[in-house]
């Protein structure tokens, strides 16, 4: 159990349908990392940008990009998480993956599919809420759209970090910021938010934001619009201590199922 978690949040652009070119950039930014971190965060469909031609870009779970996230955690010493086009049993989904450098790992597949597009017209939508338990924390890894959709991120877990790995188009990114911040402040945990930068194979445009937001709703980063930058961050555990046993805010949450 560690009082401290270290992140590196990294922000970048992304090749479009590309596994491979994704892969090897980012193993240059992985490797650029100076120093020690517990957690390394990627965006959204790293691997491939926000493609619904899914059948072009996905992997079995004993693909190159699976294999590559569980190299780079053991080279690096941290965890690795993002998502990914994963096909199973003949269904594709838009998986986060959060692989740990000692080779455990946890999945998590998208539960609202963004209709917008056609997302859920491609991908198998996830039933599966996750709770990640790593060095004595508890995180709660999420994708993109489910930002939108508090319920379903409601803290009835007690986790500490709710963290969402992105491809959020620049013309809504007011939204982002916005729901990142109420996030945080309406679960009393830190809430991390992954976003690319650049225009995909689509013209969609996107400008970052990635961000940390504290308990009280405070951010902690500094990422400036549309530049590739990685950004470290170091999380404490008696800041979420200390005002949850000040203010005691989750005590009066309210019970419910999610059907």
């Amino acid at each position: 159990m560690t009082d401290s978690l270290k992140i590196a949040l990294i922000q970048a652009d992304l090749v479009w349908e590309n596994p491979k070119q994704n892969r090897d950039n980012f193993t240059k930014k992985i490797e650029a990392i100076s120093e020690g971190v517990d957690i390394i965060i990627l965006p959204e469909m790293f691997s491939s940008g926000f493609t619904m031609n899914a059948s072009d870009v996905a992997e079995p779970m004993s693909g190159e990009t699976v294999a590559w996230m569980k190299t780079m955690a053991v080279k690096s010493g941290a965890a690795v998480t993002g998502s990914l086009v994963i096909e199973e049993n003949n269904k594709y989904y838009n998986r986060m993956l959060f692989v740990e450098p000692l080779g455990a790992f946890s999945i998590y597949d998208k539960r609202h599919t963004f209709t917008l597009v056609g997302e859920d017209k491609v991908y198998t939508a996830g039933t599966e809420k996750l709770i990640v338990n790593y060095k004595g924390w508890k995180i709660c890894p999420l994708i993109c759209y489910d930002l939108r959709f508090p319920v379903w991120a409601r803290n009835t877990e007690d986790y500490d970090v709710l963290m969402y790995v992105a491809n959020w188009p620049k013309p809504r990114v007011s939204a982002w910021d916005a729901l990142l911040e109420a996030r945080a402040i309406e679960n009393m945990c830190y809430c991390i938010g992954v976003n690319r930068v650049g225009v995909d194979g689509v013209k969609s445009e996107y400008s970052g934001h990635s961000a940390v937001y504290d308990v009280l709703g405070k951010r902690l980063t500094a990422f400036d619009p549309n530049e590739e930058k990685t950004e470290i961050v170091t999380l404490e555990k008696r800041h979420i201590e200390a005002f949850r046993n000040k203010l005691k805010f989750l005590d009066d949450r309210d019970t419910f199922t999610v059907h």
